[in-house]
């Protein structure tokens, strides 16, 4: 085989062909084809690439330079090869016939026949077929410039083609300088069958995803059986719309629009997803959490929705309309279990350097849950701010029109109110050992409508506090090295915290406040600070010292800094004064968290909180988490509150092989003892994961809506 690496400065001669223009403009031939695939090769330096062929010479019925038998051109790491590569010097054109392939990082561009005009940058191809994961693309015919290309009859393939793989075809495909995709005369389909036909398609490479599929059957004792399909298509740029039906042989069918989007708007980004579904159901609706009977007619609305409008402003908001409380449990159980009390709102916010503006609307959609209405409320924040002499001020200020509507019957409660609210914060830091805070503010709030019968129409209620956050910073280094476990020394990180606060009578006035943001049940030890409290509408007298105790094990990470390898956070608060008529004890119940993390393949935690005078257990919720990488996995939950809830879920999963993966899942009810959920299902990956079909099979007891028994087969396709 012969060799050649061209330069400028050779003689114009036959047998050495040596013209570097020659070989620049080959090598252009490999520029063209990377960009096909979205990706171009630097320009090419003076010395040229290096040129080799089983022999050259020159056609004399053409004058075509020709390099044939193993043509290879390589250049910084890009082979270009084929079975002749010609070059004719008077139309500047170059030709590569005969199994023409080029490789480049990973990318392998096959044609039969490439030929490229330098004066115009124009080129032509047949046979051309090229790939980037996940995308292969083919064509008969291209032709275009190198910013620009058109493939005839061309064909997108998501992985491999095959049988199962999704496909678009299109009778005209157009990559343009833009990274955009446009095809006309366009349809989309699984291997070789067309499902969907579309007239054309914009999309940018890169983008969403071009399609999505899923179907699903199955049988529930409550629905029958069922079988659904779900599908959405591109429409716009970075929008997806479709559509979901599912049959219910003792229901109905339940249908509606779906979509997905991911685009720009308003000069920013926006994102966010639309799903809903209406069904006229003729089977046995039974009753709503109110007990009252469920209507035929049910339906609902699911819409999330974030964007940017500009650098310092954005919008995101949340729409769950449900026409019963029932409806996602009884025909979306998945969704439901992940959000059962349904929320409505929409906020704008505006980030300035040191401050923050926010105007938010929380809706009552349905009229079965109990909804703090927000119509709207207007809020200004100033993050805290240094303002001379070490001194931190911070200022909140809101207008609200707010709405109690209870769903139990009892009379509609509105409100509107102004509240401000001012603190001045002094940090001394003690080295690197200390900081002490102390803290002064205070809270003005007025209630432009009072409640009624109590001789006022308005009132406004002023509120001071004072106090301080005091935290000891300490830590030892221990030198102990265990492989196993991957530990090389240990630092044990101890952070004793104090937190004060003194509110006196943060009650007055209770009379006469509509009572609408006023305390939930919680188990967790709330905000101190009369800034931080959100129920301002039923705000009690403080005289309370929090003290904390946090510490933190660590090791050397291998590669940065250091990895956590156990946390143990403790908590309770003191109280002074009468705590009798709230209901309360002088020492609160005791709040620990814990967390070991020794390696990546195991994780325990919990919460938990004692009562301080007799040490009973009041609540405790754990999670412990097993994994020997994506071979097997095993976690097991509980949750604990005394007197009111003790159940255990556990779940074990095993991969088989590639293609088959089992799981079994398990919800115990010990105060029941009785198994709620048992579940054994299996997974099945079709094309190296392309296609995911679920086989589960589920029995249910207690007093659920859900039957005895169940079982599901859902198929997804993965988007493309």
């Amino acid at each position: 085989m012969q060799k050649h690496a061209y330069h400028q400065t050779c003689p114009p001669r036959r047998a050495r062909l040596c013209l570097a223009l020659v070989t620049r403009r080959i090598t252009r031939i490999a520029i063209l084809a990377v960009s096909i695939a979205a990706q171009r090769l630097p320009a090419v330096p003076e010395g040229g690439p290096e040129f080799n062929a089983g022999s050259f010479d020159t056609d004399p019925a053409t004058g075509e330079y020709v390099g044939t038998g193993d043509a290879r051109l390589d250049y910084q790491g890009a082979l270009l090869t084929a079975d002749e590569i010609r070059y004719h010097p008077r139309t500047q054109t170059a030709t590569a016939r005969g199994h023409v392939e080029l490789t480049r990082a990973g990318q392998r561009v096959v044609a039969g026949e490439i030929a490229y005009r330098f004066p115009d940058q124009t080129f032509s191809a047949s046979d051309i077929r090229l790939g980037e994961f996940p995308f292969y693309v083919s064509g008969e015919r291209a032709s275009g410039t190198p910013s620009e290309v058109t493939l005839a009859n061309a064909r997108i393939t998501y992985t491999e083609p095959g049988p199962f793989a999704p496909a678009l075809n299109a009778g005209t495909l157009v990559y343009g300088p833009d990274r955009r995709i446009r095809t006309h005369d366009t349809s989309l389909g699984i291997g070789p069958v067309t499902l969907l036909p579309l007239p054309r398609l914009s999309q940018p490479l890169g983008g969403s995803s071009l399609s999505r599929i899923d179907a699903r059957l199955g049988q529930r004792g409550n629905l029958g059986f069922f079988l659904g399909l779900g599908i959405e298509v591109p429409v716009l740029e970075g929008v997806e719309a479709g559509g979901a039906a599912t049959f219910h042989t003792k229901r109905g069918l339940l249908i509606g629009p779906t979509a997905t989007y991911d685009t720009t708007l308003l000069g920013g980004r926006a994102a966010g997803s639309l799903d809903t579904g209406y069904i006229h159901d003729y089977g046995d609706r039974l009753t709503d959490v109110l007990g009252r009977p469920i209507q035929p007619d049910r339906g609902f609305v699911a819409w999330t929705h974030h964007q940017d409008i500009t650098e310092n402003f954005s919008v995101f908001g949340e729409i769950h309309y449900w026409s019963d409380s029932e409806v996602t449990r009884d025909f979306r159980s998945g969704e439901f279990y992940r959000l059962q009390h349904p929320d409505n709102f929409l906020e704008a916010n505006y980030t300035g350097r040191n401050y923050v503006i926010s105007l938010l609307a929380r809706a009552q959609l349905n009229s079965y849950h109990s909804v703090q209405q927000r119509l709207p409320e207007l809020r200004f924040d100033l993050l805290p701010v240094a303002s001379g002499l070490g001194i931190y001020q911070r200022l909140q200020l809101s207008a609200a029109s707010l709405t109690d509507d209870s769903p139990s019957g009892e009379p509609t409660i509105d409100s509107n109110r102004f509240d401000g609210y001012y603190a001045l914060e002094r940090p001394v830091a003690f080295g690197d050992w200390g900081a002490f805070t102390p803290v002064i503010g205070g809270r003005l709030t007025h209630y432009a409508d009072a409640n009624p019968g109590d001789g006022a129409s308005h009132y406004t209620r002023a509120l001071g506090e004072i106090g301080f956050d005091a935290s000891l910073r300490a830590s030892g280094v221990f030198n102990y090295k265990n492989e196993q476990w991957r530990i090389d020394g240990l630092r044990h990180l101890v952070t004793p915290r104090l937190s004060y606060r003194y509110i006196p009578r943060a009650d007055k006035g209770r009379p006469f406040i509509p009572a609408i943001d006023d305390r939930t049940f919680t188990t967790y030890l709330q905000p101190l600070g009369l800034g931080d409290q959100r129920y301002i509408d039923e705000l009690r007298p403080t005289n309370t010292l929090r003290i904390g105790l946090d510490q933190t094990l660590q090791t050397r990470h291998p590669e940065y800094g250091s990895r956590d390898l156990a946390m143990l956070n403790l908590a309770a608060d003191l109280r002074f004064g009468n705590t009798e008529d709230a209901g309360e004890h002088d020492l609160s119940d005791l709040h620990a968290e814990f967390a070991l993390m020794p390696a990546t393949w195991l994780r325990f935690d919990f919460f938990t909180s004692l009562d301080s005078r007799d040490f009973t257990l009041r609540e405790f919720n754990a999670g412990l988490t097993v994994h020997d990488g994506e071979l097997w996995s095993f976690t097991l939950s509980n949750e604990y509150l005394h007197s009111q809830i003790e159940e255990y879920v556990g779940e074990f999963r095993y991969r088989f092989n590639e293609v088959w993966l089992g799981y079994l899942r398990l919800h115990y009810d010990a105060r029941e003892s009785r198994f709620n959920e048992r579940t054994i299902g299996l997974i099945q990956n079709i094309a190296n994961g392309l296609w995911t079909i679920r086989y589960g099979v589920t029995m249910y007891d207690g007093n659920t809506r859900e039957s005895d028994f169940g079982f599901n087969i859902n198929v997804t396709i993965a988007r493309f």
